[in-house]
């Protein structure tokens, strides 16, 4: 998988890595356990295509029984998916320190490979296989920036769209279709802030998403910034995001609908 180079490469950083960060007792916990878990997942799908699911209403529109025989990336509490549609998804990205605490156990039982953030999830899971660690900025020093390499912390970016998009990178996939990502909330406060939401949830594909729990206002000019960002990497890199949602609000990357983007993706 790796050429002689490529691994001393790879020693030569990790090396680094470890000697900026010997007194950081939780970022090294990390690098001694969960950073070697993911050099497996380099380039696994060099050429491919994926869909990252995202979790808005708009879901509801689709018929998501076409995305089977396709890679997918599910976020967050993407298992309410497989409840109502029978959806199983190729990976599983959730970072935010709420969904994780409220979903511990779900993400516990997926059926695919799962990427949480450590700070979020390390007092948590309790060492699934399939579960593998991210060291994510809300907890380490990380340039803001698209990292192309999960191999040091990497940024959220507001967004767990965008740590799926920079995974994404990492596997080597070359065309990305999102679905599901509305841009667009009901919601009254400041972006980030922690609300309790009463009642039914009207911004997500189902109304149980964060009924009745807290959770974080969006911070949509923030993910934005973030989003040009994976622009910019993957078109400077041959590689290119298509937005393939419904009627979605987001306007940064070349919109295709939905049937078209699954002629033009290439089956698992």
């Amino acid at each position: 998988m790796f050429n002689l180079r490529e691994k001393l490469q790879l020693l030569n950083a990790g090396l680094k890595l470890y000697a900026a960060n010997y007194d950081n007792r939780l970022l090294l916990e990390w690098y001694l356990k969960h950073r070697s878990r993911l050099l497996k997942f380099r380039d696994i799908h060099r050429g491919e295509s994926c869909f990252i699911i995202g979790n808005g209403p708009s879901l509801n529109k689709m018929d998501l029984s076409l995305l089977k025989g396709r890679r997918t990336f599910g976020l967050n509490k993407v298992f309410l998916l497989r409840e109502r549609f029978g959806l199983d998804v190729s990976y599983h990205v959730a970072v935010n320190p709420l969904v994780i605490e409220q979903s511990m156990r779900e993400f516990e039982g997926l059926n695919c490979p799962s990427f949480l953030s450590f700070g979020a999830a390390s007092n948590r899971a309790k060492g699934c296989e399939h579960i593998h660690m991210l060291a994510t900025d809300s907890y380490f020093a990380a340039p803001y920036t698209f990292h192309t390499d999960p191999l040091r912390p990497i940024s959220e970016g507001y967004t767990v769209t965008y740590v799926a998009m920079q995974l994404a990178f990492y596997m080597g996939f070359e065309k990305v279709f999102l679905i599901g990502v509305d841009h667009s909330f009901k919601s009254t406060g400041d972006p980030n802030q922690e609300q309790h939401l009463s009642g039914e949830d009207p911004n997500h594909f189902d109304p149980r998403y964060f009924s009745n729990m807290n959770w974080h206002l969006p911070d949509l000019e923030a993910s934005e910034m973030s989003y040009h960002l994976a622009r910019f990497f993957y078109n400077r890199n041959g590689r290119q995001i298509f937005d393939a949602t419904v009627d979605g609000q987001l306007d940064i990357f070349t919109k295709i609908p939905f049937h078209d983007a699954l002629k033009i993706s290439t089956p698992r």
